[in-house]
């Protein structure tokens, strides 16, 4: 279908209402009117207040905690757009729920990754839109087009001003190794690795450091915090290691159960995020920083609206 490129349609679900905002301001674009509801049997009901017919439509939607009622909302927006004869539908999804189920670790688990990349793609979606997904091959899962950012130079870039001979770079799990790599070659510094065990989800036992940590000042980096147990154990060893200051860094403060806590009597100095994942009142406290992705997933829409490489967004 042709897209009218006069104009593009920026429309938010309820899941990240304030990035959304914050997305249109960087683009000096309004965002346009849609009614998100429930029935009175919780049933979610969607209506578009302006004509799509034709137009760029871009669906902001973070599927974050109440992870199935903002999936199912995303699903009903890009249907009700589709229906609406939209001329392109861009799902951007600041944080991809279910990330974590993209491969079969046991016999009999599901591939939930890839259901909710066909539940999208069968929607009506064009395009996606996200950033630091958990898992790089999640991007295949899908038969339409996945624009991919990266969330690491927002982060590094905070901490820039902090290197010097004693930093370095950690990697809290032996999956995140490229990511801390690529971190530490941005900034120029060396790396160590927290070497853990989970027995099962959720639950971790620290072994070792791989690496000499004695009198360093360490960033710990990550793609999501959820229980916060891998991060905080693994301050908890990096002190044990005699660390001299303890920082950490992730795109997706999930921040679930007893994170809070934990993090509040970690030896954690500072905990910076950006804000993929809305974060409530309880959860801002004076250890957590958040920096916002707005400007990102502004450029990175606007490149998508003009055909323009997305490479360009990083120069």
């Amino acid at each position: 279908m042709i897209t009218n490129k006069t104009e593009f349609k920026l429309f938010s679900g309820n899941s990240n209402r304030a990035l959304a905002e914050a997305i249109a301001k960087e683009l000096n674009h309004p965002l346009s009117e849609c009614e998100v509801g429930r029935f009175s049997d919780g049933e979610i009901s969607v209506h578009f207040g302006e004509t799509v017919r034709g137009r760029d439509v871009f669906i902001i939607q973070s599927t974050c905690s109440p992870v199935n009622d903002n999936l199912m909302e995303l699903l009903i927006m890009i249907d009700a757009a589709k229906r609406a004869s939209a001329g392109r539908i861009t799902a951007v999804i600041p944080y991809f729920g279910y990330a974590r189920q993209d491969r079969k670790a046991k016999p009999r688990d599901p591939i939930t990754a890839k259901l909710v990349a066909d539940m999208i793609t069968a929607a009506g979606a064009d395009r996606v839109l996200t950033i630091d997904l958990h898992a790089l091959q999640i991007q295949g899962f899908f038969s339409i087009p996945v624009d991919h950012l990266i969330g690491g130079p927002l982060l590094y870039k905070h901490f820039a001003n902090l290197v010097d001979d004693d930093f370095m770079v950690i990697s809290p799990d032996i999956g995140s190794v490229s990511r801390a790599r690529q971190v530490a070659s941005k900034l120029n510094c060396p790396m160590a690795i927290v070497d853990k065990r989970r027995p099962k989800a959720n639950q971790i036992e620290v072994m070792n450091i791989i690496g000499d940590v004695k009198g360093k000042k360490c960033l710990m980096v990550d793609d999501m915090i959820d229980t916060a147990g891998t991060i905080v154990q693994g301050a908890e060893a990096l002190y044990n290691n005699g660390a001299k200051e303890i920082y950490a860094c992730c795109t997706h403060a999930v921040l679930s159960g007893p994170a809070i806590e934990r993090i509040k009597n970690s030896h954690i100095t500072k905990l910076v995020v950006l804000d993929t994942v809305p974060l409530t009142e309880e959860k801002k406290i004076d250890k957590i920083e958040v920096l916002s992705v707005a400007k990102l997933f502004a450029l990175a829409i606007d490149n998508i609206y003009l055909d323009k490489k997305m490479s360009e967004i990083y120069q």
